[in-house]
């Protein structure tokens, strides 16, 4: 496949996951809106926001094996279409259980991340994917642009629910945009789905990669769910505000994403991954004991950023370089523990703030899962240098 057309499908894909990321996030944002015209969900704020990174974390896995089997441009296309439906039902909602049940489905959007991680290499030399997949990556800062735009768009219309409806206009121009312009001629995969989950499952490397990423990812994910409904609640910070801090921790974190791919292509990947998870537990650390400062909570969230965004492109340089004859299950299920990742910490932040009224036990397990990663990381160099011998 040539990688000039390669080129022009990294960056309609990268875009379109940017819209996919939009309106996977859309809820967070928008709740302090949200809870003035339907207060009784305030009560049920942490499950509503993380509610979509469910089915945009379990769908990852067969998404990557559909784009393997039927292309990109479909299930890009298909995805589309369907998110119109949700998003058009939450700029209706009235109740909590609306809210809920458009929730779910956004999840749809997050999904959408599988697509090109199993798409994109094919287009390009194995010295590249890392670079490649971050790159694609960049496309999460479509969570950023909700972050700071949603709330902006509900002041200017008059209300969330106009602000909802704007995303209907962006779904549709991007379905008319795959339809057009996506790859017709992709390169189908259609391995036994049976022998690549045998052949994945039996490989311990398999299991880190799900575990680094269920880190590195679920810490981008978890605090642009948390950050937004937190800032304001806990430092008083207007909805904008709040919002445009987000903002920056999405940006800061997406744009480092193709840099850790990058540096995992250039040097040593195994290294590079175990420095940036010393990076995430030093900062997990400072978040733990200072968090009640803006200013050091600030330092804090710009450092776990920094590491997160660079490890989440050192992850998606392993996974086609372990398991290319295994690519569709090993990128879903990958993606899948990233999406899962950012679903729990919210919760857990909640349940722990409500049993000791402080968050520093959550910060704490953070450090705790990151020191635990980094073991995993210093085996499996070990493993390496053995076999080089």
């Amino acid at each position: 496949m040539s990688e000039t057309m390669g080129k022009k499908q990294l960056l309609l894909q990268t875009f379109s996951l940017l819209v996919g990321f939009m309106v996977w996030t859309l809820l967070a944002p928008l709740f302090p809106e949200i809870v003035k015209d339907i207060p009784e969900a305030a009560a049920h704020q942490a499950l509503i926001v993380a509610l979509p990174t469910i089915l945009g974390s379990i769908l990852r896995i067969p998404f990557s094996i559909m784009t393997n089997k039927i292309g990109a441009r479909i299930v890009f296309l298909a995805s589309f279409i369907f998110l119109i439906i949700p998003v058009f039902y939450l700029s209706l909602a009235t109740t909590t259980t609306d809210l809920i049940i458009a929730a779910v489905f956004l999840g749809i959007g997050g999904a959408t991340f599988s697509i090109g991680v199993t798409a994109l290499p094919k287009y390009y030399d194995k010295n590249k994917h890392g670079f490649v997949n971050g790159v694609y990556g960049m496309g999460n800062i479509g969570t950023a642009v909700t972050s700071f735009g949603a709330p902006v768009l509900a002041g200017m219309l008059g209300g969330w629910q106009a602000a909802v409806q704007t995303y209907l206009i962006v779904l549709a121009l991007f379905a008319l945009l795959q339809f057009f312009l996506g790859d017709r001629s992709e390169k189908k995969v259609n391995l036994p789905l049976g022998k690549q989950f045998r052949e994945a499952m039996s490989d311990y490397r398999f299991y880190f990669l799900n575990y680094w990423y269920f880190i590195t990812f679920g810490v981008f994910v978890a605090f642009g769910i948390f950050l937004p409904n937190f800032l304001v609640t806990f430092f008083d910070l207007s909805t904008a505000d709040a919002g445009f801090r987000t903002a920056g921790f999405i940006v800061i974190a997406t744009l480092l994403r193709p840099v850790g791919g990058l540096l995992g292509d250039k040097f040593d990947p195994i290294t590079m991954v175990i420095v940036s998870f010393i990076g995430l537990t030093l900062s997990g650390l400072l978040l733990s004991f200072t968090y009640e400062s803006l200013i050091m909570f600030t330092i804090g969230c710009l450092l776990t950023s920094v590491f997160a965004g660079i490890g989440n492109g050192l992850v998606f340089k392993f996974v086609p370089m372990y398991f290319s004859n295994q690519a569709g299950i090993a990128n879903g299920f990958v993606a899948m523990m990233g999406g899962l990742g950012g679903f729990f910490p919210p919760l857990v932040m909640q349940s722990t703030f409500e049993a000791t009224g402080t968050y520093m036990l959550a910060f704490h397990l953070l450090t705790g899962a990151c020191v635990l990663a980094l073991f995993t990381m210093l085996y499996l160099r070990s493993k390496v240098k053995a076999n080089a011998i």
